[in-house]
């Protein structure tokens, strides 16, 4: 070949690849520019706001990071009692975050103090909020047992501060939970320059508070509209435009900064027997089919490490009078509950999964696990609620006047909403009509206890409006409905049902708690073990903890940048 052939073919590979190696180098450097249009991301001069530099969502407080998977709920290894409740069934879960304790004293005490703080108990308006609050510490009481101690040092005493807390119904939890998301989003935003430095802790009344749904729906509500709060220092801010006179827009944090995290809520009773398990390291078939007895591996309550062999890897009741075993020997350590992190975690890094207290999780407690309609992040307790919206399109924000008291089965009165929240109301036809995913805001009754479920709805004339007509609950779980109400004067009237006929216990208004305790046998220490309670009483051995639903991708281990 000629050589000037050779050369020009030679420059034009060259020229080729540069103008390759340009084009793809501009291509990778372009995160900022749309893959759809071609516009400008995060342009300061207006255009969209994203934050295209995010990684993966920050493990919040307290949380570990829990791999999602599938696996065999409900697989017990003993089932002396029958309770034909446990019918194994496989599911899957997606990737959440658990506490790796329960919530101990010091945790629920901080919020006694922001709640005594925010809404003093000597205003008449707030005194039910923090009344509403507190664990009853009358729980410990037993008619025939000196248990004094406890109840009046339990809760507050530093010598319990890292045990669980207990005496917290269901309804509590919840409420804690909800707390919990708050100041959590409030330390982000002021973290990152979008709220005030240390305006969480000496700025916040009854009349400034935060909320996370308020902040991200009508971020200048919050604070009771206080701009010296809400606009921040802007420290660290991103994605902070200018209009044409050079003044700052975009100023408050959206769900696209992937600054405002995911709320705290208890965990479903699928999440938390999934955590519990453990079956991250898992290797055998066996076990992942659902043969797994204990939240740490092998068939015994004991300990077979060399230089722990014999310890007790929980804290239970080991037989009848004997709550830890003999002193010095053969003990577990405790009597009642135990400072948390006592025992050795399962695989995830979760404490107490069994023994201890018992946790309450989201679930409305029902025999039966319906997995032929769905096997996937299974759950039964969706209700289903929106924004109240005003006439002038603006969403309503409960003020101290609009708070409503709700006054439980055993007389206990707690705010259904607090200042600064947004009104929530019953999702309606606006969201339902056509739909074949739900139909209606209540979805707990869905193929157990609703007309479509239940045979006995064939034999009353809907027409008539009897007991029996009006409540579809009770054809299917025929459960005792007390009544409680108030006199002109306040004073609390109790209606018992003392009806015969009465044939269950089981209603909307039970949920389910999972895990032994330091009151229970080895039996319950099972994962797969589950029971139910009333959702606005407590005990002296149910305690919770908060998890948190993961966003993004299923593995941490995928979250890598890509060349």
């Amino acid at each position: 070949m000629d050589m000037k052939k050779v050369v020009a073919l030679k420059v034009m590979v060259v020229l080729t690849l540069a103008i390759t190696a340009i084009g793809c180098k501009k291509s990778s450097s372009s995160k900022n520019s749309s893959r759809a249009t071609g516009w400008q991301i995060n342009d300061r001069e207006g255009g969209f706001q994203y934050n295209t530099n995010f990684k993966e969502q920050e493990t919040a407080p307290g949380l570990v990071f829990i791999e999602g998977g599938t696996f065999t709920k409900g697989k017990v290894q003993d089932d002396v009692m029958h309770d034909w409740n446990n019918t194994p069934t496989q599911q899957h879960v997606q990737s959440f975050y658990m506490d790796e304790t329960e919530v101990t004293n010091i945790m629920y005490l901080e919020y006694l103090d922001w709640i005594k703080r925010v809404y003093p108990p000597t205003d008449d308006n707030f005194r039910a909020i923090y009344h509403g609050a507190l664990p009853d510490t009358l729980v410990w009481r037993n008619r025939l047992g000196f248990n004094e101690i406890m109840t009046e040092n339990y809760l507050r005493h530093p010598g319990y501060a890292e045990y669980p807390v207990v005496g917290v119904s269901w309804i509590q939890a919840v409420e804690y939970a909800n707390w919990r998301s708050d100041r959590v989003n409030e330390f982000y935003l002021e973290r990152a320059g979008y709220l005030k430095r240390d305006a969480k802790t000496l700025e916040v009344n009854a009349d400034q508070t935060f909320n996370t749904d308020t902040y991200i729906n009508a971020p200048t509500l919050t604070y009771g509209g206080n701009e010296e709060i809400i606009n921040g220092d802007g420290r660290g801010r991103r994605n902070v435009r200018t209009d044409a006179d050079g003044n700052e827009t975009g100023i408050y944090a959206t769900r696209e900064t992937g600054i405002i995290s995911p709320k705290y809520r208890l965990p479903t009773e699928t999440e938390w027997e999934y955590a519990a398990l453990g079956l991250s390291e898992l290797r055998s078939y066996n076990l992942y089919r659902g043969r797994k007895k204990y939240p740490w591996d092998g068939q015994y309550t004991r300990s077979g490490k060399r230089k722990v062999r014999g310890d007790q890897l929980a804290n239970f009741k080991q037989g009848k009078g004997d709550y830890g075993g003999i002193a010095g020997w053969s003990d577990d350590g405790a009597d009642i509950t135990n400072q948390v992190k006592s025992y050795e975690p399962n695989d995830f890094g979760l404490y107490d999964m069994a023994g201890n207290v018992a946790e309450w999780v989201a679930d409305v407690y029902r025999p039966i696990i319906d997995d032929e309609y769905n096997d996937f992040n299974y759950f039964r307790g969706n209700v289903y609620t929106k924004n109240a919206i005003s006439e002038d399109g603006s969403v309503k924000i409960v003020t101290a006047d609009d708070i409503v008291y709700d006054t439980l089965s055993n007389g206990k009165v707690i705010a259904r909403n607090l200042p600064g929240e947004i009104l929530q109301v019953p999702v309606d036809e606006n969201e339902t009509y056509l739909r074949t995913n739900f139909d209606k805001s209540n979805a707990i009754n869905f193929r157990d206890g609703d007309r479509r479920s239940s045979r006995n709805f064939e034999n009353f004339n809907d027409d008539e409006e009897t007991e029996e007509s009006t409540s579809s609950t009770r054809q299917m779980y025929n459960s005792p409905k007390h009544n409680i109400s108030r006199d002109s004067l306040g004073n609390i009237i109790r209606e018992y049902d003392k009806n015969n006929n009465r044939s269950s216990l089981i209603n909307d208004e039970v949920r389910v708690y999972k895990g032994g305790s330091w009151k229970d046998r080895a039996y319950w220490l099972d994962p797969a073990q589950r029971r139910y309670f009333p959702q606005d009483m407590a005990t002296d051995y149910i305690g919770f903890r908060c998890a948190m639903s993961r966003v993004g991708s299923k593995s941490k281990s995928k979250n890598k940048t890509k060349n």
